[in-house]
């Protein structure tokens, strides 16, 4: 019998206690925050569209501010690849999909947008698959951005310093 009212008591202060805990997490305001966990792996692309990289790392000072983005650059799915550090603030994020204005054969290296995958075969028909991705920029994610722009090409960010982590 005591085991039963020591089972219920303990039940009860957990229960009042995860009460306690989630008025607290309410009062801090996450509007607009961005969570790091999918920052890191976001994509990369340049001013011309062209995917040069993806987030490796984001490092910060004691203050907790991001000061530092450690990208790959190059290789083929994490082989061969090279990290470079880039400042933090010269490095703009978008909420919004990248559009690709060129033809979806040219064969430049741009994979096209994600959505467009979903359609395969030339048996559908192309305005209503053009009408469906054009609803997808409507509502970007609240919690992280599409993707990261930084201006400059592959080939320059392969020539940067390569960066290293220190002991």
């Amino acid at each position: 019998m005591l085991a039963r009212y020591l089972a219920a008591g303990v039940t009860g202060a957990m229960l009042l206690a995860g009460a306690a805990f989630a008025a607290e997490s309410t009062a801090t305001d996450t509007s607009g925050k961005w969570r790091a966990s999918k920052v890191v792996g976001l994509k990369i692309y340049n001013d011309q569209n062209e995917h040069v990289g993806s987030i490796n790392d984001l490092l910060m000072d004691k203050d907790g501010r991001i000061k530092v983005a450690v990208i790959s650059v190059g290789g083929l799915l994490g082989v061969g690849s090279r990290l470079v550090a880039l400042p933090y603030e010269k490095i703009k994020f978008s909420t919004e999909p990248i559009t690709y204005t060129g033809a979806s054969n040219t064969g430049g290296g741009t994979k096209p947008p994600p959505s467009s995958s979903s359609t395969t075969g030339s048996s559908t028909t192309t305005g209503s698959a053009a009408t469906k991705p054009a609803a997808a920029p409507s509502k970007p994610n609240p919690w992280y951005p599409d993707h990261a722009v930084f201006n400059a090409s592959k080939d320059e960010l392969k020539n940067m310093p390569e960066f290293k982590y220190s002991e």
